[in-house]
């Protein structure tokens, strides 16, 4: 899942990156509601936390420019009474959570607004004889049950939603990554190998030249 953070209290955004990281979420933070339009612009979210009071364009503005979009509207004020709610919600928000908060509420919200924003999927992905479990993150091939890390079950879940079809390595890093990877880095490559080793013989995963991976 792909998470923007717009919160202009570094600390607290910064704070909250972190424990979304550990959550094995790819996250984003800005720190200005510009930097945030300017940011979904390009950079298609699964869900957007959105403080309410932000400096260069107001949160209620954004949440506007953010309204009919493909992902999700979290938003966040200290004003937690229930007009202010209503207002937001009547701004496009999705869900609103009044500030101070507790991280697990936080957390099992996007997760929330995240399965409300992805296309249908059956709870358990298989294909060629890897099954995929999202919600209990086992893999099996062939029965046999494959140990991966986060990036490398967050890559084979995108080559399984695809259902045979080819997945970009550029979609590949929007999905499983963060900005702050070099778009150059030959990290996908290096995942797919291992990848590739764990789940054994025969190879399942096809480089398609030009065009990217394929199970």
């Amino acid at each position: 899942m792909r998470v923007l953070v717009v919160e202009d209290e570094r600390v607290l955004a910064d704070a909250i990156v972190r424990g979304l990281r550990e959550e094995a979420l790819a996250v984003d933070v800005v720190y200005d509601g510009d930097a945030a339009l300017e940011r979904a612009a390009y950079v298609q979210y699964d869900v957007v936390v959105l403080d309410r009071d932000l400096p260069t364009v107001h949160g209620d503005d954004v949440c506007r420019g953010l309204a009919g979009g493909p992902g999700r509207v979290l938003m966040l004020t200290a004003a937690g009474g229930v007009a202010d709610r209503v207002d937001g919600l009547a701004l496009g928000a999705d869900d609103y959570l009044p500030k101070p908060f507790a991280f697990a509420e936080l957390v099992a919200r996007i997760r929330a607004l995240g399965r409300r924003s992805a296309p249908p999927v059956p709870p358990v992905l298989e294909r060629a004889g890897v099954r995929l479990d999202p919600h209990r993150r086992t893999v099996h091939r062939d029965g046999r049950p494959v140990r991966l890390t986060r990036k490398e079950f967050g890559v084979l879940e995108e080559l399984l939603r695809a259902d045979g079809g080819v997945v970009s390595a550029e979609r590949l890093l929007e999905s499983a990554w963060d900005e702050h990877l070099d778009p150059f880095s030959n990290i996908v490559r290096v995942t797919m190998a291992t990848l590739r080793r764990k789940l054994g013989e025969p190879a399942v995963i096809e480089t398609v030249t030009g065009a990217g991976y394929r199970l």
